[in-house]
C-alpha cells in the first residue's frame, strides 16, 4: 500500500508515540521510512552573530540524534531507511521533502499546543503538514 512512509522528527517524546504507529504501518507495507530533522532557520536568524555558528552546531547535533532513534527503532525492525537534517521552515521543509522523494503517508506527531501556544509558535507544524499535503497524513497525538 505505502512504498515510502515519511517520520518527521523534533526530537520530542512524541516521536516514540508515532513511531509505534509508523513501524507497523511501514512493516505491512514493506515501506522505506523516511526520518527527517528540519532545523528551524528562524532560531538561527535570530541568533546574535557571535552565537550563529555554535546555535547551528547545536541544532544539527540535535537533529543527528533525533534522526538516528527514528532510524534505529526502524531498522531494529528491519526495515529500509532514509536519514535527512535540513535547514529552512518545518513544515515546508517536511511538504517539499514528501513531494520530491514520492513519499505516500506521512506520520507526524502533534505537541497538542493550545490556541494561544500556535499564536506564539507561530502555529502548529502538524496542522500545517495536514492542511497542504498532497498525501495522506497520519497525526498522532502526544
Amino acid at each position: 500500500m505505502y512504498d515510502s512512509i515519511l517520520v518527521p522528527t523534533d526530537g520530542s517524546d512524541v516521536v516514540d508515540r508515532t513511531l509505534d504507529h509508523a513501524l507497523p504501518i511501514a512493516e505491512w507495507s514493506d515501506a522505506t521510512v523516511h526520518a527527517l530533522y528540519v532545523i528551524d532557520q528562524r532560531i538561527t536568524q535570530a541568533a546574535d552573530d557571535d552565537t550563529t555558528a555554535e546555535v547551528r552546531s547545536s541544532l544539527e547535533s540535535e537533529g543527528a540524534d533525533a534522526v538516528a532513534t527514528v532510524v534505529g527503532r526502524a531498522q531494529d525492525r528491519g526495515l529500509d531507511t532514509v536519514e535527512t537534517v535540513r535547514t529552512g521552515t518545518p513544515w515546508k521543509e517536511i511538504l517539499e521533502y514528501a513531494e520530491r522523494t514520492g513519499i505516500d503517508l506521512i506520520v507526524i506527531g502533534a505537541h497538542g499546543k493550545s490556541p494561544r501556544e500556535k499564536l506564539t509558535s507561530m502555529g502548529s507544524v502538524s496542522d500545517r503538514v495536514v492542511d497542504n499535503a498532497s498525501v495522506p497524513v497520519f497525526v498522532v497525538r502526544s
